[in-house]
């Protein structure tokens, strides 16, 4: 279902004080183990690939209800309350450099899970979010969660270092990487991006498949026409063979302006020849960047007539402001974390998971009883 609203992330600055991270690390800890009594592992990762409930999680232990820390925060502190072994899931990677221990985290995990398989979906999510979309936000988050069955969603971050407003990638489990993925982009819509996964880009997305099992001499040839045809640098040639040049809006070049490495990008061609690549995973997880895939995107609209999509696919969750008033948020925005409530829900909470466990104890102590009882009374 598609929900309306507002996901505003702008980049704020400060760290969280001294005195809330222990409320949140409590609050999220009691959170979690509740969900977990109700719903167990898979339905708890689930739930985080939505970023309306994630933000009222986000927002129900005092973090801020706006800000580009919600995400890397409030993933920071899961990270860090998680048991893998008994909550039955793990959150890996990070923010920063600790997006890029997941492949060896992964390595860790003390579950029987198809470790290879994880290693290669994270690499292809994140490679879709900076390569088959290109909406002006670079990743500097990737968290995977993954439970003791292998199931996963992945939260990634990306910021606009020029409107200095993030925007969050979230998935759930899924066996398609390419045509509409994502279970929600949150963010605020761009005028400039390119993307390649929407729905109706069937076509797009074979010619751009093709072109890369084609000779790298080839395309560099067709791109270099490509970039004449785009600045306006067009022979008789160029015009009888077509092109969507008229219809490339002024914020669409931008994105094709940008600087392209062309030493490099036939590197990249070259691999991509010799391995032929079957699927856009293959070629993601073989090295297809964005200044490649930024190439045959210009080709595929100027040479062949097939253009990428040039909308942002960006979708609004619905507003979460309200979620604020759980607690409070450190920033005093609806108002400062009230310090008693917080501990209050806290040991409300803690008490609830403790008369649970309690309750479950008992029920298997009663199961054990019943079953010594029929085998005696069998006897």
């Amino acid at each position: 279902m598609e929900v309306e609203g507002i996901a505003d992330l702008p980049l704020h600055t400060g760290h969280v004080p001294p005195w809330l991270v222990p409320i949140m690390k409590r609050l999220s800890k009691a959170i979690i183990e509740i969900m977990l009594i109700e719903w167990g592992p898979s339905k708890v990762i689930e739930r985080f690939s939505n970023p309306l409930w994630f933000q009222a999680f986000n927002n129900a232990i005092g973090m801020d209800w706006d800000s580009s820390g919600s995400t890397t925060v409030t993933l920071g502190i899961l990270k860090e309350v998680v048991d893998p072994k008994a909550h039955g899931f793990a959150v890996l990677g990070g923010k920063g450099k600790n997006a890029l221990k997941v492949q060896d985290e992964i390595e860790i995990l003390p579950y029987d899970v198809d470790k290879n398989r994880l290693k290669r979906i994270s690499k292809i999510v994140a490679k879709v979010d900076t390569t088959l979309i290109q909406d002006g936000h670079q990743l500097y988050h990737h968290s995977l969660m993954v439970t003791e069955d292998g199931k996963w969603s992945i939260i990634q971050q990306g910021m606009n270092l020029e409107t200095k407003f993030a925007r969050r990638y979230h998935w759930k489990e899924t066996e398609n990487f390419v045509v509409e993925p994502h279970s929600a982009i949150a963010g605020v819509k761009n005028n400039v991006a390119v993307n390649v996964i929407e729905r109706d880009k069937d076509k797009t997305r074979k010619l751009l498949l093709d072109l890369l099992r084609e000779d790298p001499r080839k395309i560099i040839s067709m791109y270099k026409q490509a970039e004449a045809m785009l600045k306006g640098q067009l022979t008789l040639d160029m015009w009888i063979k077509g092109g969507s040049i008229t219809i490339i809006s002024k914020e669409a070049r931008l994105v094709y302006m940008k600087p392209v490495e062309i030493n490099r990008i036939q590197e990249i061609l070259r691999k991509m020849y010799e391995i032929q690549p079957v699927t856009f995973e293959d070629a993601l997880v073989n090295g297809l960047g964005p200044s490649t895939a930024r190439a045959l995107y210009l080709i595929s609209d100027l040479i062949y007539n097939e253009p990428p999509s040039y909308k942002d696919p960006v979708n609004y969750p619905y507003d979460p402001f309200k979620y604020a008033f759980a607690i409070g948020g450190k920033d005093g925005v609806p108002y400062p974390v009230n310090r008693k409530v917080a501990w209050e829900v806290i040991y409300t909470l803690e008490d609830f998971i403790s008369r649970a466990k309690l309750e479950e104890k008992d029920k298997e102590f009663s199961l054990k009883k019943l079953k010594g009882l029929i085998r005696d009374g069998d006897k």
